[in-house]
Order: structure tokens, then sequence, then C-alpha cells
């Protein structure tokens, strides 16, 4: 059985810091792991690949410290508990619209009194039916996160609602998909998103709960930490990857280099 980082820093109110991988090669998980980011956002809401390439993943992340917060995709309660038995720490659920769905994510997150997870004891969660069932079960429920998304204009009506469920730890606001669906997208900065943001830090402060949300810059993460936030995500593979081989390429176009891009 494994300690949540997360939740041992939220305890603390100390911030966290998540990172998103969507490469599915098990070295990404391992770097990343073994260089210490706290969390490590496995997203099977938006990628085709199965919870057994996630089994995986998660293994290899194991030798480092991060936790696996893993999103899956809304209503697939099913492989949310999947997820968790293959060693996710925490489970970041999509599009969350009403206090009442909030509850069934904890319901299925969750052992009972808590919940009505489903037991088994033969994952790596517990690990491998090696972990006396009381001590897993009170295990589990005590170190096992739950972020759900605010990601639509209703749910922004709602999420002092939502806030105020037992078992939710943190509120993590979806910018993007919020701005699309009000009508403005990528307007990340209007005061429609700006104001729902307050919002949300102001319910998430009122219920004792933490949130966050996906920031692109480190003054955006400065001002949110400065809002209340503690949940922080930034960056992913594919833009690491593509920033490197775009620096690359400027610093050598200087020296003759041409590339013949089929991006732009």
């Amino acid at each position: 059985m494994r300690r949540s980082v997360v939740r041992a820093k939220l305890a603390r109110n100390e911030p966290i810091l998540v990172t998103c991988l969507h490469l599915i090669d098990p070295s990404m998980y391992e770097l990343t792991s073994l260089m210490g980011y706290d969390a490590i956002w496995m997203d099977l809401e938006h990628h085709a690949y199965s919870v057994e390439t996630a089994g995986t993943l998660m293994r290899a992340a194991r030798v480092g410290t991060s936790d696996i917060m893993a999103r899956p995709a809304k209503g697939e309660f099913m492989r949310l508990g999947r997820m968790l038995e293959a060693g996710a720490q925490g489970i970041l659920y999509p599009r969350c619209e009403s206090a009442e769905e909030a509850r069934e994510v904890v319901r299925w997150s969750k052992f009972a009194p808590l919940g009505t997870r489903g037991y088994d004891g033969g994952n790596p969660d517990s690990p491998y039916c090696q972990a006396p069932m009381i001590d897993y079960l009170k295990f589990a429920n005590e170190q096992t996160f739950v972020a759900v998304q605010i990601e639509e204009p209703g749910a922004v009506e709602q999420v002092e609602r939502i806030a105020a469920v037992p078992g939710v730890d943190v509120l993590f606001i979806g910018p993007a998909d919020l701005s699309i669906l009000y009508g403005i997208p990528g307007q990340i900065q209007h005061p429609t998103i700006q104001d729902a943001i307050q919002r949300v830090a102001a319910a998430a402060r009122a219920a004792g709960k933490h949130w966050g949300l996906p920031v692109g810059s480190l003054d955006q993460a400065r001002q949110m930490l400065e809002l209340g936030a503690r949940f922080i995500a930034h960056g992913c593979d594919l833009l690491f990857v593509k920033q490197g081989l775009e620096r690359v390429q400027a610093e050598f176009t200087g020296l003759g280099f041409r590339f013949d891009r089929r991006l732009d």
C-alpha cells in the first residue's frame, strides 16, 4: 500500500504540481516519477489506451514518488474502480454537473462506510492480497483523493453544493471547456471565466476544500496561488517535446538548415 503525496501535502496546505502525460512509453512515467512531481495526470477521457496499458504505466511510476491521478470519461464508474485497483492514488472526474453526481463519484471511489466501492484485494493497490482486509479498506479510504472537474456553466451555478459533498477533496476547474460552453472559446482571461474562478475559489474556501486548475505560465500559477489555489497542473509531455523540437529548429535555421514543416 502506497501513501498519497497529494493527500499529505494538501493536509499541510502545500501547493501541488501535476503534469499530464499522454505518451504511453513507461519510461516517461518512470522519469517523471523519479523527478518527484507530485502527481501524474493520466488521461483516459481523451486517449484511447486501455486500463491494461494504464496499469503498466502506473507500475513504471511506482519506482519514484509521484501519485497517479487518473481521469476516466464521464460516467465510467466501473473503469474508475479498475484505475484505483491498478494503483492510482486519485481520481479526476470530468464534467461533474451536480452534487448528486459528485456523490456518485465518491461512492465508487471509497469503500464503506464512505462509499460502496467493490473489494478485490488482488491488485497492485492492496497489494496482491498481502494486506489484511480491514487495514487495506481503512488505508485506501484515507489515501485516495477525489477531484471533480468544474467545466460547465451549470456546474459553476451549483459549485457550492458540489463543494459541500463529503469525500470530494478538490474542485478542479476546466477553463478550456468552460470557455467553450460559455461561448467564448479560449478566452481564459474573459471576465466570465475569471468570475467563475472566483466563485469556485469561494465555494472551496467555505467548504474547507482545495481547488485548482491547469495554468499556462509561471505568472498565472503565482496569481492562482495568491487566490488560494493549491492544486496546480502545468504542461504535458507532448508540449514539452514539441517545444524542444521547435527550439532546435529555430537555432539551427540560423546555420542554414531548412525544415519541411507540415504543421504550419
